[in-house]
């Protein structure tokens, strides 16, 4: 979050077009204003409660992004391609998107090991096939959960019968920092349904489950 010095000085910037600085001090201190040409400030945050009231209202404008869909993410991996100089069909351009947890980035991210492993397998062209072929090997599966994603998945349904449970205990049972499970991988489990943040702890829901392949006999239950 920035500081509240900076803050401060952001106030009469966005309000005025002008900060203000205190020279000197005591009986001695004055204020000299700088005026400053118009400007518009776009922020950007995935934590916007860690924003003061004050600074948050002050923006004219507030938009929430969603996911991207699938269709804008293939015109995406398409486009890279094309500045990758890699060929890439339809349907190879599908499967990327459809494992890129709607986040561009993630889709380019994926693009480039699909295309190293087309360039050693496939003669560089990307079909379904080969892209799939590849992201198996990278441990993506067809909703884009990577290793740590099952791994969170697998300690809170086998281990802990499907919850809830602290995070603390889950981050110690797949050892890893409780700010990567909870910045990182839980964000889009709740978004597409596979983990319920309650009062009590985290809870797996049945999709996560059925995702998973466990059976009711394979998880664990109190005597």
């Amino acid at each position: 979050r920035l500081g509240r010095v900076v803050e401060e000085f952001l106030y009469p910037a966005m309000e005025d077009f002008a900060i203000d600085f205190m020279v000197d001090r005591g009986a001695y201190a004055k204020t000299i204003k700088i005026n400053l040409k118009h400007f518009t400030l776009i922020g950007a945050t995935t934590r916007a409660g860690l924003l003061t009231a004050p600074l948050r209202e002050r923006f004219g404008i507030v938009h929430h992004l969603d996911y991207y869909t699938p269709e804008d993410l293939q015109r995406i991996v398409r486009h890279s391609a094309s500045v990758l100089g890699v060929t890439i069909g339809d349907d190879g351009a599908a499967e990327i998107a459809a494992r890129a947890r709607g986040t561009p980035r993630i889709a380019n991210r994926l693009l480039r090991r699909v295309r190293d492993y087309a360039q050693v397998k496939a003669h560089g062209a990307i079909d379904r096939d080969v892209a799939a072929a590849a992201l198996q090997l990278e441990g993506i599966d067809l909703l884009g959960l990577d290793a740590l994603d099952r791994a969170f998945l697998r300690a809170l349904v086998v281990q802990y019968g499907g919850g809830p449970v602290g995070i603390g205990a889950l981050a110690a049972s797949v050892n890893e920092e409780e700010d990567t499970l909870t910045d990182v991988v839980e964000p889009f489990l709740i978004q597409i349904g596979f983990l319920q943040r309650t009062a009590g702890g985290r809870r797996a829901t049945s999709k996560a489950k059925a995702h998973l392949g466990l059976s009711a006999s394979e998880q664990p239950r109190l005597l």
